[in-house]
């Protein structure tokens, strides 16, 4: 088996404004710009580099092949948000639907864990609902009720999002499935409470499993978390899964972003129905390069987004998923 990485998280998002500046100001989500170094060419300072809060930004006319914006045909924009470039960092993928206003939530995302302190103090000094769930580590959510888990340290030279927590029915039978099938390192199992940490690297984001007392509820807010492998082994995976009757979402194919790499994926759902995407590396590193104007094409399509607006005079809400 060739290197497999971890590369995000799905979230639908009703309300894009509020949701950028969650990411923005309270997460500090960013990257730096090629060429933003420190005197004498050392490492970039943080008060001389270029944010770009958002990696890249896309828009769409038409649902996805792959159903990346979940069940809808229409027109839809995706985000990638992160602490850095996604050849190297676990990032988030932010789906827009123009036209839905919020979306309900299950028991299936339990949350993102990461380490900041940075975070902690931008939630305070925002003014955003934080609390303390244990020492040192506080618990947010942003837009549409996603949590995140705020570890109060001084932020990770790599990475810092540390883990995605998702709820499971039966502990035994999905880490089977992670590790058996997919191939995952188990990194720690705890019986007594019922949760399991997996991976591919000890230098990637970890997949948290948590058994939550009964079955998995999806909601209509569910996400998707994605990985990559070579491209070869794409076909392999698939016929895996046929062979031990697991359940394919969306058999082998190939997704066209304008102007982009065309990339290889295919989408699996564990036992408890969570989407799992991988996608060939090849194609993918050269489509998720950073974009130097992500964060403008974002804020270009919000300003030109008048749909609230739109609404609102019209006495009218948003379609509730």
């Amino acid at each position: 088996m060739a290197a497999r990485r971890a590369l995000h998280f799905v979230f639908k998002v009703g309300d894009r404004a509020r949701t950028a500046r969650f990411y923005r100001e309270l997460l500090g989500m960013r990257a730096f710009r090629a060429g933003a170094r420190g005197s004498s060419g050392s490492p970039p300072d943080p008060e001389r580099a270029v944010a770009l809060q958002v990696l890249r930004h896309e828009e769409f006319e038409e649902g996805c092949k792959a159903t990346c914006n979940g069940p809808y045909d229409g027109k839809w924009s995706k985000t990638m948000v992160g602490y850095g470039p996604e050849d190297n960092h676990f990032v988030v993928e932010l789906t827009y639907n123009y036209g839905v206003g919020e979306y309900r939530l299950g028991n299936d995302f339990l949350g993102i864990t990461l380490v900041s302190s940075q975070a902690v103090s931008n939630a305070k000094k925002m003014e955003w609902p934080l609390k303390e769930v244990t020492s040192g580590v506080f618990e947010t959510e942003a837009p549409g009720g996603y949590k995140f888990y705020l570890e109060d340290k001084e932020q990770l030279k790599q990475d810092p999002v540390w883990k995605v927590t998702l709820g499971v029915s039966n502990l035994q039978k999905s880490v089977s499935y992670w590790s058996g099938l997919l191939g995952m390192k188990i990194y720690e199992k705890d019986e007594e409470k019922q949760r399991a940490l997996l991976g591919y690297a000890d230098n990637q984001c970890k997949l948290e499993l948590r058994a939550v007392g009964g079955a998995v509820d999806h909601g209509t807010a569910f996400g998707r978390i994605a990985f990559s492998c070579a491209k070869d082994e794409l076909p392999s995976i698939e016929a895996l899964m046929k062979k031990e009757n697991q359940k394919i979402l969306t058999p082998l194919v190939s997704l066209d972003t304008p102007g982009k790499a065309t990339v290889q994926v295919v989408i699996l759902a564990d036992p408890d129905g969570h989407e799992v995407c991988f996608v060939g590396d090849e194609a993918f590193r050269e489509l998720s390069q950073v974009d130097p104007h992500g964060d403008k094409l974002l804020d270009d399509a919000m300003a030109a987004d008048n749909s609230d607006q739109w609404f609102a005079e019209h006495n009218r809400k948003k379609v509730s998923a």
